[in-house]
């Protein structure tokens, strides 16, 4: 038990019952011992010595869309913490039939500890938070997807040894992803652009909350339509595919807009040479991101989606210990 001893693997006790929806509702302090939860996390588990801290605790798994990472990290986390994961399709449930979203979270409040769900709309999402009163996690919805954020934060704090100075330009669509990125730099004092054609720009109230978020903490959020721009002297280059799920019929006219804000070597040249590449996954390559940018040396992104395990263990540990 030396290392365990060592790591001391500690909830961040303030989260204890909550909800994790956007990480607008953490603190600062909250978002930073997470991150450092993870990766005590991930050492322990490198070890073969993760703790069974959920002993008997069972999460149920809602989805709504189609998950890989999502889907195995969770299931994974919670078997590796000695507890349990169910999994949900939305249309096998009596959500399926009309069945209130309130009624449903009143329900498995009495079979469950806690409930992640991937989801359409982030509104759902807040009314079966509203309704349960076991811990919620936002898996991903319109809006959000704070666990990836998490998971990011580690993969550069851990590559790049600090976050506070770096600058993240993140080139795309300003979906989910690029909200919850956004809004994870702000807390951890890290410099982020975001680059988006005209017209895909991120929610101007979020990013209003992530910018007040950033001045506390000594950062800066920017907003550009220039690529260039966002990119010059970056230490990490983030971008996500230019049409999501539930998009597909923009997909063609997405093309033509998002034209030039591909992530190749011409792009990647104005960023400092020991850039970091991250995307979230899937990703369509020679469509948002260049072969030789997501498979070449400057590339973590197989080690971020690894670290999906890790910071979500963190939150599960926090949430539900």
């Amino acid at each position: 038990m030396k290392l365990l001893e060592e790591v001391q693997l500690k909830p961040v006790s303030s989260l204890k019952g909550k909800d994790l929806l956007t990480l607008l509702d953490y603190t600062s302090e909250e978002v930073q011992e997470l991150i450092s939860l993870a990766i005590k996390m991930k050492k322990v588990t490198k070890n073969g010595r993760c703790p069974k801290l959920l002993d008997g605790k069972i999460i149920g798994m809602i989805f709504e869309k189609n998950s890989t990472r999502t889907r195995i990290s969770f299931e994974v986390g919670m078997h590796q913490l000695g507890g349990k994961a169910i999994f949900l399709n939305a249309r096998d449930m009596q959500l399926g039939r009309g069945e209130p979203i309130s009624d449903t979270g009143l329900v498995l409040s009495g079979y469950l500890d806690g409930i992640m769900i991937r989801a359409n709309s982030h509104k759902m999402v807040e009314e079966l938070a509203e309704y349960s009163t076991i811990p919620v996690i936002n898996g991903l919805t319109d809006l959000y997807h704070p666990c990836q954020a998490l998971a990011d934060i580690e993969t550069i704090v851990e590559n790049k040894g600090k976050l506070k100075g770096l600058k993240t330009a993140y080139v795309g669509d300003g979906n989910n992803v690029a909200h919850s990125l956004v809004v994870a730099a702000a807390h951890v004092g890290m410099d982020i652009v975001v680059a988006t054609p005209i017209g895909y720009e991120p929610d101007e109230i979020i990013m209003k909350k992530a910018q007040a978020i950033a001045e506390k903490n000594g950062s800066t959020v920017v907003v550009t339509n220039d690529p260039i721009e966002a990119v010059k002297d970056a230490d990490v280059i983030y971008t996500d595919v230019w049409t999501s799920m539930g998009q597909e019929e923009e997909a063609v006219q997405r093309l033509i807009d998002f034209k030039g804000y591909q992530i190749n070597e011409e792009l990647v040249a104005h960023a400092k040479p020991d850039f970091m590449f991250l995307h979230c996954l899937p990703a369509h390559r020679e469509e948002e991101v260049a072969t030789s940018v997501i498979d070449g040396p400057n590339s973590y992104v197989f080690e971020q989606a690894e670290n999906r395990l890790h910071a979500q263990k963190a939150v599960l540990l926090s949430l539900l210990a």
